[in-house]
């Protein structure tokens, strides 16, 4: 009898252990999840910085779920009221010099974002990175104590994405520390790393993203967060074409 109840425990504490494990779906979507939450306001400064020149804008943004995400460019005065939307797959552009909104074509999404290292697409992560890819974990490190889950992300088939592939480190906590991204040839173009850990929002959340070329060493931008909170919620309205107008109001 203690034979077969040491037995059948093992046996539990196995299935349970395999239920705890991650899976490289879970772990993408939980990343996200964790990254957006259900919705955001933020304002943070990027700063551009070449060899020659450095330049410094500050931006507030508004995110809900996965797939919505509007900014607005509060300093300097000759950007303000530069407004982005991303709503699913679609972008709008609101220029106030001109006083015209643009819809940005597929093929403008993977462009620089205000001339930084940041596209059009990545400065509002969607849900592409779960629909398009299909993802592997690759092995995991050790940092700081907690284990970071190494994840490769292949596009698939026909899915409109720019990237041949990914490479994403992502903590124990859903943590999103590294993306790196590959062209179709999966030669490494350029790498963004979350820093400085703190609480922000009411949760640890990287303060500091730095977006960096792979073959230039002192060309890159900065993500400093100057404020974080995750909202309840957000008016649906706020992320349309007529919010881009209003939003610097």
């Amino acid at each position: 009898m203690t034979t077969a109840l040491f037995f059948s425990l093992f046996f539990f504490m196995a299935l349970y252990a395999r239920a705890e494990e991650k899976t490289p779906q879970s772990l993408v979507e939980g990343c996200l999840n964790y990254l957006r939450g259900k919705t955001s306001v933020s304002t943070v400064v990027m700063t551009i910085h070449r060899p020659e020149w450095e330049r410094t804008m500050s931006i507030k943004g508004w995110t809900k779920g996965q797939t919505d995400s509007i900014f607005t460019i509060i300093a300097p005065p000759k950007d303000y009221g530069n407004g982005t939307l991303k709503k699913g797959r679609e972008m709008w552009m609101y220029n106030p010099k001109v006083n015209r909104v643009i819809k940005l074509p597929p093929s403008m999404m993977s462009q620089s974002w205000m001339g930084s290292d940041f596209s059009n697409n990545d400065l509002a992560k969607s849900d592409s990175l779960i629909k398009d890819y299909t993802h592997t974990i690759e092995g995991t490190e050790t940092r700081e104590g907690k284990k970071v889950w190494i994840v490769r992300s292949m596009p698939k088939p026909d899915a409109p994405v720019v990237w041949g592939m990914l490479k994403l480190k992502i903590r124990e906590d859903y943590i999103f520390l590294e993306e790196q991204f590959y062209d179709e040839d999966l030669k490494l173009v350029k790498s963004m790393t979350g820093q400085d850990i703190q609480m922000l929002g009411g949760k640890l959340f990287p303060k500091m993203w730095k977006m960096q070329k792979a073959d230039v060493k002192d060309e890159y931008t900065l993500l400093d967060y100057k404020a974080l909170a995750f909202e309840d919620d957000l008016p649906d309205n706020l992320f349309t074409v007529s919010s881009l107008k209003t939003l610097r109001r």
